[in-house]
Parts: C-alpha cells; sequence; structure tokens
C-alpha cells in the first residue's frame, strides 16, 4: 500500500510541477495547491501506514501509532489553504487590475513576431 502511495505522490508532483511552469496564473495557483497535497501525502506514507492504538499510555499496550506526521499535515493542510486563499485573491486584484491571466503579458515581455 505504501509503494501505490508513493507513486501517487509522484504523480501529485510531477503534474504540479507541469503546471505551475504554465503562464496562467490560474494553474499556476492550482498546481501549488496539488504540490501541497502530494507533499502532505508523501508526510503521511513516511509516518507509516500501520494500525495501532492511540498514544495514550495504558497498560499492557505496545502497539502505538505515532501522532506527529497527522500533526504536521494538519498545521500544513490550515497553511496552505492560507495561502490558496491569499493567491486567489492576488490573482483577482491582477486580473482586474492588468487584464490578464497571462504571466508573460504582467511582467511586460513583448510578444515574439516572425518577422
Amino acid at each position: 500500500m505504501e509503494i501505490l502511495l508513493i507513486i501517487v505522490c509522484g504523480i501529485l508532483t510531477s503534474i504540479s510541477v507541469y503546471l505551475i511552469l504554465s503562464k496562467s496564473l490560474i494553474r499556476i495557483i492550482i498546481g501549488t495547491t496539488l504540490l501541497s497535497h502530494a507533499a502532505n501525502l508523501f508526510l503521511l506514507t513516511m509516518g507509516g501506514l500501520k494500525n495501532g492504538n492511540v498514544p495514550i499510555y495504558e497498560k499492557g499496550v505496545s502497539d502505538y501509532v505515532d501522532p506527529i506526521p497527522q500533526a504536521l499535515i494538519l498545521t500544513a493542510i490550515v497553511i496552505s489553504f492560507a495561502v490558496t486563499a491569499f493567491f486567489l485573491v492576488l490573482a483577482f486584484r491582477s486580473y482586474k487590475e492588468l487584464g490578464t491571466d497571462n504571466v508573460e503579458r504582467m511582467k511586460g515581455v513583448p510578444q515574439d513576431d516572425d518577422e
């Protein structure tokens, strides 16, 4: 099962890198969101997918599940939600001001003319 999740992490990472390298601002935002999801899934996979009890000390229980990866992922989900919301507001504002979501037009790069 862990091998399957690692393959899914690789696929999500490759899709997100492809989207981040595009010219559209919305695709870049979707790519960063997918990259954060891939990182969360990678952290969950590295924490180990095993069955166990809650990490509270009880008599006779020796198999616990590590709570640290889940706490890290919960924090990362909140942070990525806030960053995605900020990126969307920033993209909306720049689209209203500049009239485009093309990153090259925002920078003022001249178009290639075949003359």
